[in-house]
C-alpha cells in the first residue's frame, strides 16, 4: 500500500510539471550553470587526463619533503653607514603544491584563533570604543586587490619599511626586521582574511541562548572552562563556515604571491602558465594544477560542513528571542583591550588606511609618505588605459547583476516553493560557487570556450573576454544575491500566493505583482553585494581579462589594470586611487544595505 506522505510527495510534483512558470524557473538557472560552471570544470577535468598527475607528486619543483630555505636568517649586516642585526622571516619551501596546502592551514588557524579572540571580545564585553574595534576588526574585507598586500610588503621591509624604520632609525636600536617570500605571503592573508573568521564566530556567539551558559556557570564552569566547554563548541558551525572559506581564499589567492613575487605556489603557477595561453595555448599542466586546487577546495569546504553536522547543537530556547550576554569589562580587560586587541586591530587596518595614504601622498619613496595631492586620483580618469577599465569593470558588473538577479529570483523561488527532489541539486549548483576557486572556473572558461565555441562571440581569443568576463561574473558572484533572494521568500508566507492563485491570477502575474515587490528590497540589497564583489573580481579578471592585452580598446577589468600598474614607475600610487574608488564603492554599498535597507547581511559565510 503507497503511504499518504508518497501520494502527497507524487501529487507535488505532478502539480509541479503542470506550472509552465515553475518548470521554466528549474530549466532556466539550470541550463546556465550546466553551460558556465559544470561544463568549464568538467572540461578542467578532461584536459588534465592528458596529464599523468603522477609526473606532478614525483617533481620536487611541485611536492619536495626536504625543506628548501631557512624561514629565519640571522646575519650581520652594513646599511647606510651602520652595522645591524638583520633578522628576515621567509619561510620554507616544500614545492608548489605543498607551499600551498602549508600556507592555507597555517593561515586558517592563526587567522581562527584571531577571529575567535577578537569575536569573543566583542560578542561578550562592553567598553567604551567598543563600536570603533568593531569598525576597526571589519575594515579588512574591504577588497582592494594588489594594493593592500604592497602596502604590507611595505610595512615588513626590511631596507624602507616602517617597523625597521622605527626599531633601526628612530629607538637606534642595531636591529632591521623584514618579512618576505613566503612568511610575506602567510601574513598577508592572516590580516587580509581573519574578519572572515571574526563575523561568522561574533554572529555565532549573540545567537547563543544565554541560558546555557548561565547554566553551565551555575554548576561551576567559569572563565576559561566555560568558553571551551560551552561558549567554543556552540560556536563551531560559525567557526567551521568562516574557516572553509578562509582556507579556500588562502589557496585560489594569487594577489599576494605576485606582490610579493612569490612563484612557489599554485595560484602563482597557473597564473603563469595563463598568461602564456594569449597564443592560443595553455598548458595541460595548468589544468592538472586547477584540478587539484578545486579537489582540496571542495575537500576544505565538505570535510569542515560534515564534521559540524555530526555533532548536536540544540538550544533550549531555539526560535526565539533574548539578549546576548554583554558584560562590562574590568580594569584587567581594558588594559588588555587598550594595550593589544586595538593595537592589534589598528595594524591589520593599516593596510587599508594606507591605501588612502599612497593615494593621497605626492610619494612614499622612504619610510614615511610626503606632501598631499588629489594627481593621483585624477589620473584614473586622465589615463586612457586606467579610465576604459572602470567602464569595462561597470559595464561587466552590470551585466553580470542583470543575469545574477534573473538567475537567483528563478532559482531561490523554484527551492523555496517547489520542494520537490530536483531543486535539492539547483540548491546546490546555486550556492557552490562560494567554493569554488576562481583560477578553476577560469581554467575551464579558457579550455571550454576557446575549443568548443572557437570562432563565436564566446571566444576570448578571437573576440576577446569581455562576454566571458560578464558570464564569469555572474556565476562567481551569483550565491550573494540567491541568498538573500531566498531570505526574503523564507519571510514572505506562502498563503499570500495561494490567495492570489485562488482568485485566478497566474503563476507569473502572483510572482511579478505580489512576490517580487515583497522581496524587493532582498534583491537589491543581495544584487549590490554582488556587483562590489563583481568590480572586485581578482581571479577572473586577471586571467580572462588579459587575453586580448592592454590596448587603447583593451577589454581589460579593473583587477588586470591595477595588476599591470603595480610595477610602473608611479604606478602604486594609480593603483592605490583605484582601491579607494573601490573601497568608496563598497562603503557606499554597506551603508545602503544595513542603513537605509535595514537588511542584516554576513559579508562571507557558508
Amino acid at each position: 500500500m503507497i503511504k499518504r506522505s508518497e501520494l502527497l510527495k507524487n501529487l507535488k510534483v505532478q502539480m509541479f510539471y503542470l506550472d509552465p512558470v515553475l518548470v521554466t524557473q528549474l530549466a532556466f538557472p539550470t541550463l546556465m550553470l550546466t553551460l558556465f560552471l559544470i561544463a568549464p570544470i568538467a572540461t578542467v577535468l578532461l584536459v588534465s587526463l592528458n596529464y599523468n598527475p603522477a609526473d606532478i607528486f614525483t617533481d620536487p619543483t611541485y611536492v619536495n619533503f626536504n625543506p628548501r630555505g631557512s624561514p629565519i636568517t640571522i646575519r650581520l649586516i652594513t646599511f647606510r653607514g651602520r652595522e645591524f642585526i638583520l633578522i628576515k622571516i621567509s619561510g620554507v619551501s616544500l614545492g608548489i603544491i605543498m607551499n600551498s596546502l602549508v600556507n592555507s592551514f597555517i593561515v586558517t588557524i592563526c587567522a581562527s584563533i584571531l577571529g575567535i579572540v577578537v569575536a569573543f571580545v566583542m560578542a561578550r564585553y562592553s567598553f567604551p570604543g567598543r563600536t570603533i574595534l568593531r569598525v576597526l576588526a571589519m575594515t579588512p574585507l574591504l577588497v582592494t586587490p594588489f594594493i593592500n598586500a604592497f602596502v604590507i610588503r611595505k610595512i615588513f621591509d626590511w631596507r624602507d619599511g616602517i617597523i625597521s624604520w622605527i626599531i633601526g632609525d628612530v629607538l637606534h636600536l642595531p636591529y632591521r626586521i623584514g618579512i618576505e617570500d613566503l612568511a610575506g605571503v602567510a601574513i598577508t592573508q592572516i590580516m587580509t582574511f581573519f574578519p572572515i573568521i571574526y563575523l561568522n564566530v561574533y554572529s555565532s556567539m549573540i545567537n547563543i541562548d544565554p541560558s546555557m551558559e548561565e547554566q553551565a556557570e551555575n554548576l561551576g564552569a567559569k572563565g576559561l572552562k566555560l568558553f571551551r566547554t560551552v561558549t567554543l563548541p556552540l560556536s563551531l558551525p560559525g567557526l567551521a563556515a568562516g574557516a572553509a572559506i578562509v582556507f579556500i581564499f588562502s589557496l585560489e589567492d594569487v594577489a599576494a604571491p605576485i606582490v610579493f613575487n612569490e612563484k612557489r605556489f599554485m595560484s602563482y603557477h597557473i597564473l603563469e602558465r595563463f598568461l602564456e595561453a594569449t597564443t592560443g595555448q595553455l598548458s595541460p599542466v595548468a589544468a592538472t594544477l586547477s584540478l587539484i586546487l578545486l579537489i582540496l577546495a571542495l575537500a576544505a569546504f565538505i570535510g569542515i560542513k560534515k564534521y559540524v553536522t555530526l555533532k548536536q547543537y540544540a538550544m533550549l530556547s531555539r526560535g526565539g528571542r533574548w539578549s546576548p550576554r554583554i558584560r562590562r569589562l574590568r580594569l584587567k580587560g581594558l588594559i588588555v583591550v587598550y594595550l593589544f586587541i586595538l593595537p592589534l586591530l589598528l595594524f591589520a587596518a593599516f593596510p587599508q588606511i594606507g591605501v588612502f595614504i599612497y593615494a593621497l601622498a605626492e610619494n612614499w619613496a622612504d619610510p614615511l609618505p610626503y606632501g598631499f595631492t588629489l594627481e593621483h586620483m585624477a589620473k584614473i580618469v586622465e589615463d586612457p588605459l586606467v579610465f576604459r577599465a572602470i567602464v569595462n569593470s561597470l559595464t561587466y558588473s552590470i551585466l553580470a547583476i542583470i543575469l545574477i538577479v534573473a538567475i537567483g529570483v528563478s532559482s531561490s523561488y523554484v527551492i523555496a516553493r517547489a520542494r520537490i527532489p530536483a531543486t535539492d541539486l539547483l540548491d546546490i549548483l546555486v550556492t557552490s560557487p562560494i567554493a569554488l576557486p576562481g583560477l578553476v572556473i577560469a581554467v575551464g572558461y579558457f579550455y571550454f570556450f576557446t575549443s568548443i565555441f572557437r570562432g563565436t562571440p564566446l571566444d576570448p581569443i578571437t573576440f576577446g573576454p569581455a562576454l566571458l568576463l560578464s558570464l564569469a561574473y555572474s556565476v562567481r558572484r551569483l550565491p550573494f544575491t540567491a541568498r538573500a533572494v531566498y531570505a526574503g521568500l523564507q519571510q514572505v508566507h506562502i498563503a499570500l500566493e495561494e490567495a492570489s492563485l485562488n482568485l485566478g491570477a497566474s503563476r507569473l502575474k502572483t510572482l511579478v505583482s505580489i512576490v517580487i515587490p515583497l522581496i524587493g528590497i532582498n534583491i537589491l540589497s543581495g544584487a549590490l553585494i554582488s556587483f562590489v564583489y563583481c568590480m572586485s573580481e581578482t581571479s577572473v579578471g586577471i586571467t580572462l581579462g588579459g587575453l586580448k592585452g592592454v590596448g587603447e580598446e583593451h577589454q581589460a577589468p579593473i583587477s588586470f589594470i591595477m595588476m599591470d600598474y603595480l610595477e610602473r614607475v608611479g604606478g602604486p600610487h594609480i593603483v592605490a586611487s583605484l582601491g579607494v574608488l573601490l573601497i568608496s564603492i563598497q562603503l557606499l554599498v554597506i551603508v545602503l544595505v544595513n542603513v537605509v535597507f535595514k537588511q542584516k547581511y554576513a559579508y562571507i559565510g557558508v
